[in-house]
């Protein structure tokens, strides 16, 4: 075989702490070579052009390429070999960048190591044998899991582009926290007003379908054939035959025995509900465990009053099955309550701010509620405990966030902007009142945000204490919040008549649960983890799904939409071709040795181990070995470390390979 070797300087990344020169010198005495150079840049135009150009002269048969890593470089390389007639799986990349020349500051010994790096691999390709990319199917479909602005986002973008979309949301309405709000920042528009037509949208669109109030049970499969189980969860409504007159929920007995989950507890409802005026599916629920007839069966008010007949009591859960190419994963978060704080966290009782006990210390969500004039005052300015105007509010940013002591150790990255909304909508309705702002630090990285906070001091007069606070406790009807302005080095104590408590956003509680059924990693938080934050900032480890908005890491509504847009056109980029074509990288299993002990199967982590049965003969009994299902494996060789009969080799990194490498060194 003839190898040539191609050494690339990387500018002064390698050929500072290498000679380039030396090494191809190096490599071109080694047996099997028969052309070695070095270049300033190997990647570029001009390198890519010698390696073609030496292959067809020198008639090479397999190509090494001293350089960076080969996530970086190895398809450009690769698709260079190949335009000159050489399977590209017969080019190797030596890394004598992050591999040597970064981790080596003398020359000397950059430079022998370079050529023993070199040498393994020049051992390694020449053992190489032509591979053919393997090409799978592809489900022209995509599921969205989570209904707020992110997947509403991620769902239109795909279904315009003319796919279907199966958009999975666990509550009963789509719309998520941003149904919620009251104005949206920097621009204060009304959140209603921008988020319901895309709500209706969704709900009208012919390439979506929408399940409301279900979750995804079981993810099996590989990208672009996913196979996900969803459990669709009873309502006691049919929602075939339910129009949303809400004569049903004008009539239900039962109106004040839960707490509004959409107005953050601040309200009761009735046992058959929609969370709020706008929801899409305007379908009710029931909530079985208030309902008088699932306690008793005594009472069906909604049974009598609704004239299409849509209660059905004895409805139970479905489990649908959904074949889909791409999943988007878009759960969004949950704000940190302080009242219930992590079994691990070492704060016991109510936590220093009193929420939970005060019912006039109040969280961002709480405040979006009162704020809206869809809320449970009606956007009128009214404290909890008593329906006052309240006079004085303190704000108070980092609960939670940047504190090591709760647990959040990270930034929430839209507190300061919120609170600064928070108090622009008090300062214009209550025009007498006055607003405290307690901060560590303003962070308003975003377009107009910087101003936006500017405008809330300058122009309404919300006074800003660089500071924490240290207690807060309730006297003569006020609550006393006890705190430090650290520019002006005294202390100071505020008598507020309401406190607002900017906390932490966190991932949703089930987030763990989630990335385990689908396969994806997530950080100690329980936020899910892209490829590469950099280059791959919204794709999973997992091909074929994608991750988009909170779900990831605290966002803001534009950056969510941004995200979602772009896992959108990850999945449309997928849906492109009618195969995918992906490295046949594999394990492959000698079925003449396989003993059938299947602890590959055990320990797969892609689920891509299968069992095969080889047919008897000679009246002996049927064999059963492992098989592996190309599609599903990712090439991570975890089976071929645990094979105890040796059965299983990776494709491109097989013993002999490997064993060549190593006799090199």
């Amino acid at each position: 075989m003839k190898v040539g070797v191609f050494i690339c300087h990387c500018g002064e990344n390698i050929g500072r702490t290498v000679d380039c020169p030396k090494v191809a010198e190096a490599a071109g005495k080694l047996p099997g070579v028969v052309h070695s150079v070095d270049y300033k840049y190997m990647c570029s135009d001009p390198g890519q052009n010698l390696i073609k150009q030496a292959i067809k002269e020198k008639e090479l048969d397999a190509v090494v390429v001293g350089s960076c890593s080969p996530h970086m470089h190895e398809k450009t390389f690769r698709k260079a070999v190949e335009g000159a007639g050489i399977n590209p799986f017969l080019c190797e990349i030596a890394n004598i960048r992050e591999h040597c020349s970064w981790v080596h500051e003398n020359k000397d010994e950059g430079t022998d190591k370079s050529i023993d790096l070199i040498r393994y691999a020049v051992e390694k390709v020449k053992r190489n044998e032509p591979l053919t990319t393997i090409r799978v199917p592809i489900t022209k479909r995509a599921m969205v899991i989570g209904g707020g602005i992110s997947g509403i986002q991620a769902s239109l973008d795909i279904a315009n582009a003319g796919y279907e979309v199966v958009l999975v949301e666990k509550e009963p309405s789509i719309g998520g926290h941003m149904s919620q709000l009251s104005e949206t920042f920097p621009t204060l528009d009304c959140s209603q007003c921008i988020l319901t037509p895309r709500m209706v949208e969704v709900y009208q669109h012919p390439k979506i379908k929408l399940m409301s109030f279900s979750e995804v049970e079981k993810v099996e499969g590989f990208i672009g054939n996913f196979k996900v189980t969803v459990r669709k969860k009873a309502r006691f409504v049919d929602d075939e035959k339910c129009t949303g007159c809400g004569d049903c929920i004008q009539n239900c007995p039962i109106k004040k025995k839960a707490l509004s989950e959409f107005d953050e507890n601040l309200t009761t409802r009735t046992a058959i509900y929609v969370p709020f005026p706008q929801a899409v599916p305007n379908i009710p629920v029931i909530d079985s465990e208030i309902c008088t007839y699932f306690k008793n069966g005594k009472c069906s008010m909604c049974v009598k009053v609704c004239g299409r007949g849509a209660i059905d009591f004895e409805q139970k859960d479905k489990l649908i099955e959904e074949e889909v190419g791409a999943i988007i994963v878009a759960t969004g978060f949950k704000l940190y309550s302080i009242e219930k704080k992590p079994e691990d966290s070492p704060i016991k009782g109510y936590g220093e701010y009193g929420y939970g006990k005060y019912k006039d210390v109040i969280d961002g969500l709480q405040f979006e509620r009162i704020a809206s004039a869809s809320g449970p005052t009606e956007g009128e300015f009214l404290r909890p405990s008593d329906n006052t105007v309240p006079k004085k509010i303190v704000f108070i940013q980092c609960v939670g966030s940047r504190d090591e002591a709760k647990g959040f150790s990270y930034c929430s990255k839209i507190c300061c902007m919120y609170t600064a909304k928070h108090a622009m909508l008090y300062k214009h309705k209550v025009h007498d009142g006055e607003a405290y702002v307690f901060y560590m630090d303003i962070r308003a990285g975003g377009k107009m945000y910087e101003e936006f906070v500017r405008r809330a001091i300058e122009e309404d007069d919300v006074k800003y204490i660089r500071g924490r606070v240290s207690k807060i406790y309730e006297e003569n009807g006020k609550y006393m919040v006890k705190g430090e302005d650290t520019i002006a080095g005294v202390p100071v104590t505020i008598d507020a008549d309401m406190v607002v408590l900017a906390t932490a956003m966190i991932p949703q509680p089930e987030s763990k649960k989630l990335a385990q059924t689908i396969g994806i990693p997530y950080d100690s938080y329980g936020f899910f983890n892209e490829v590469h934050p950099k280059l791959r900032p919204v794709e999973s480890s997992t091909g074929g799904v994608f991750l988009a908005g909170a779900c990831q890491s605290p966002r803001d509504i534009p950056e969510s939409v941004s995200m979602a847009s772009a896992a959108a056109s990850k999945a449309l980029v997928l849906f492109g071709s009618d195969f995918l074509e992906r490295e046949p990288i594999v394990a492959k299993v000698n079925e003449n040795i396989c003993a059938g002990c299947f602890y590959c199967k055990k320990v797969c982590p892609y689920n891509a181990i299968e069992i095969k049965e080889i047919p008897s003969k000679n009246g002996k009994p049927v064999r059963v070995v492992a098989y592996v299902n190309e599609g599903l494996c990712q090439g991570c060789g975890t089976c071929n470390a645990t094979c105890p009969s040796k059965s299983v080799e990776l494709t491109g990194y097989t013993d002999a390979q490997i064993f060549a490498e190593i006799s090199a060194i």
